[in-house]
């Protein structure tokens, strides 16, 4: 039996395991579930993926995506 565990990596350094994989440059919410664009609000904390590293062991395979945090004035252009 082969596993898959996806895990999303603050820039703090603090790592959370979630459900389902992300892609390059996903943007996602504060949980790492991905948002939908165009944005409603400006008043939310939005990551975007920014690098994806795998690492395989015997019957598992752990995905470990890195975030960084967009800056406000890029968000605007997200807008609707």
């Amino acid at each position: 039996m082969f596993q898959q565990e996806y895990y999303i990596v603050y820039p703090e350094g603090d790592i959370q395991e979630i459900d389902a994989p992300l892609a390059a440059g996903q943007m996602t919410d504060l949980n790492g579930r991905p948002l939908r664009l165009p944005l409603t609000t400006l008043r939310q904390i939005v990551y975007r993926v920014y690098r994806k590293q795998t690492r395989t062991a015997t019957g598992i395979e752990q995905v470990y995506y890195s975030l960084e945090l967009v800056p406000i004035d890029e968000l605007e252009k997200y807008l609707s």
